[in-house]
């Protein structure tokens, strides 16, 4: 975005055009009206991710829900097989989970400059709260973020930006800093007031929308990585279903909990499928090479979560990828057992 706005020069003629990161969520929605309320032509972008996790009620993506009610398009960009490499090793680590906010972010701008050029707009709009993210939303962490996805000066930040220094759109008369916010901190008073007077009712809670962030899934994902060199979309797709167990020789198990997984896992090509054909059951999944052992204890976990009894042996099928069948007799597997292996 080099160039695109020159600070002290006022640009006459066009509407000015601005590109804003849009969540769906309370301050990227503020944030963009803020500028709507300065004649700024705002097209938003969303991003979508294998780790997005923003669907309400069955409303779909929340971004494209507000941009509808604020009249402005809304791009969806997707970040792919670089951003699970990405994630895998960030140059500048996660948080507490396996969540690396910086280099999200520096991905996400670089993506929306890149959107922006293409649109002839002048400069980023974001909902970022100074102080509200422990990681990314530090001073210091917004100012690397900025510098290191070469956007230094066109990042403005409607709801703090009294606390931060002017952008270039501030500094070209683009956008008035006089009547921006000066919010910061993890509250929602603020926001919440603030969206009261401009009209803005409908809303998600201010829970992420991330799973990496999420110590539960973040453990299936470190336990991905140890194990996969390179997995890609679909391996991180499955981590969303069902219960995860990794077995003692390696192989990966993933048991459905419901009939909507036992039909997903039923139709995922995999090394193994195991069922208990005799009673109401899950269906499993095994993934990768099965060492002595594996199998059988496999089993024996598909049986737990079955309706068989749990003092009797059961009768467990095994389906290889070619097709192959064969049935194991298994006692149920203890409580105990299935803990011990779970991810």
């Amino acid at each position: 975005m080099d160039g695109v706005v020159t600070p002290g020069v006022v640009l006459r003629g066009a509407v000015p055009r601005a590109v804003g990161l849009l969540s769906g969520g309370l301050d990227s929605t503020l944030a963009m009206r803020l500028m709507q309320e300065q004649g700024i032509e705002v097209h938003a972008v969303n991003f979508f991710t294998p780790f997005c996790n923003c669907n309400r009620a069955g409303r779909g993506c929340e971004a494209a829900h507000q941009g509808g009610r604020l009249g402005i398009p809304v791009k969806v960009l997707s970040l792919g097989r670089g951003y699970l490499r990405m994630v895998r090793n960030p140059p500048h680590g996660y948080g507490r989970a396996m969540n690396p906010c910086v280099d999200c972010r520096i991905m996400m701008y670089r993506a929306a400059a890149a959107y922006a050029a293409r649109i002839g707009a002048a400069f980023l709009v974001t909902g970022e709260v100074v102080g509200q993210r422990p990681m990314s939303q530090r001073r210091e962490a917004l100012r690397t973020i900025d510098r290191e996805a070469g956007v230094e000066g066109k990042v403005l930040r409607p709801l703090c930006a009294r606390l931060l220094s002017p952008t270039d759109p501030e500094l070209a008369g683009i956008v008035d800093r006089t009547v921006l916010g000066r919010i910061e901190g993890r509250g929602r008073r603020s926001q919440i007031d603030l969206a009261a007077a401009k009209g803005i009712a409908d809303y998600p809670c201010a829970s992420g929308g991330c799973l990496l962030t999420e110590p539960l899934f973040a453990r299936k994902l470190k336990d991905l990585f140890d194990h996969d060199p390179d997995p890609g979309i679909p391996e991180v797709n499955l981590l969303k279903i069902g219960r995860h167990f990794r077995l003692p020789c390696g192989l990966k198990l993933v048991v459905g909990r419901d009939e909507r997984e036992n039909a997903v896992l039923e139709g995922w090509t995999a090394d193994l499928h195991l069922d208990v054909p005799l009673v109401p059951g899950p269906c499993g999944l095994g993934i990768g090479r099965a060492g002595e052992g594996d199998v059988p204890l496999a089993c024996s976990i598909v049986a737990r979560y079955s309706d068989a009894p749990r003092d009797v042996e059961a009768s467990v099928r095994v389906r290889g990828r070619e097709g192959e069948a064969r049935t194991l007799c298994v006692r149920p597997a203890s409580p105990r057992a299935c803990d011990a292996a779970r991810v």
